[in-house]
């Protein structure tokens, strides 16, 4: 059991990165990015393919996550310059990046057996072996967490967020929302690029399909946050979808336990998301203090 538990705070550590990006393109900047399903194995492809060839995995990382921010901009650039819809641009860039990743690797799958990652190196500082992707793991979301909270503060910070709330209103004070969908993109696409190095090279390898349906693991984990803690505030916000990424691997590791084939996970995935989008109706559906319409047609509310 412990081994379980264990295993469920890596994996929601590792992708929680991808999930607080989603965050940001799906709630902050409301913008349904579908480039994440390429750009999480992109920054898996670029930071394998360094390592395989003998690159510092720390300068693998980097790459990837510079890989990231690019593929973020070209999406941004589609959608703001070529006047192309929002999803349509996502799903021409992640169809792209399908190629794209099969060119980084040169084959549909990257083993990284026996190769130093940078889980090596925190081992090499007297880490032990269990807990160097947990240690790894907490150190990453914490630091990244706190620079996106002091980020989305920031002038530009708050822009990208006025953005989101109300493009028109924001560009009638002078703001080009363009620059700020873009920038907002592509730090987006930075963390999933680095959720995807740094899962490559925790499960030692980086496959091809590894991002797909991956856009559907992170509304689950936003939305799962969300409905158990709340999002009144943006620090709050942030800790709910860094909880939800944990809890979404929990759900998933025990439903695995119940005896769910591996190949029914997406459909799981999908039936989860349904369930929390729909969960604020069905809560208002179930209150017992929720008032009847009357007979004039007025409609129910909460009191």
């Amino acid at each position: 059991m412990a081994g379980v538990l264990i295993g469920v705070l890596e994996q929601g550590l590792l992708w929680g990165m991808m999930v607080l990006g989603v965050y940001l393109t799906f709630r902050v900047l409301d913008f349904p990015d579908m480039t994440v399903d390429g750009s999480f194995t992109l920054g898996a492809a670029v930071a394998a393919r360094m390592i395989f060839e003998g690159y510092d995995p720390w300068l693998a990382t980097a790459l990837a996550i510079t890989c990231g921010v690019v593929a973020g901009c070209i999406t941004g650039f589609l959608h703001t310059k070529l006047k192309i819809a929002p999803l349509l641009a996502g799903i021409l860039m992640m169809l792209a990046l399908y190629s794209i990743n099969l060119r980084i690797m040169g084959r549909s799958m990257l083993s990284l057996l026996r190769m130093d990652t940078i889980y090596t190196d925190v081992m090499a500082l007297g880490i032990p072996e269990k807990l160097a992707v947990i240690a790894l793991g907490v150190t990453a979301v914490l630091l990244i967490g706190h620079l996106i909270y002091t980020f989305l503060q920031t002038e530009i910070g708050m822009a990208i967020r006025a953005t989101g709330d109300n493009q028109q209103m924001i560009r009638s004070l002078g703001v080009n929302t363009d620059n700020t969908k873009i920038i907002g993109l592509a730090l987006a696409n930075a963390l999933v690029a680095l959720s995807g190095s740094l899962v490559a090279q925790y499960q030692s390898y980086a496959d091809i399909g590894m991002g797909i349906g991956m856009i559907a693991v992170g509304l689950a984990s936003v939305i799962i946050g969300e409905v158990i803690l709340g999002d009144k505030t943006l620090r709050r916000a942030i800790i709910a979808v860094l909880l939800g990424s944990i809890i979404y691997r929990a759900v998933i590791a025990f439903v695995m336990r119940m005896g769910l084939p591996t190949t029914d996970l997406k459909l799981f995935t999908a039936v989860l998301v349904v369930i929390a989008m729909s969960s604020p109706i069905i809560k208002e559906k179930l209150s017992p203090h929720r008032v009847k319409p009357k007979e004039s047609g007025q409609r129910a509310v909460n009191i």
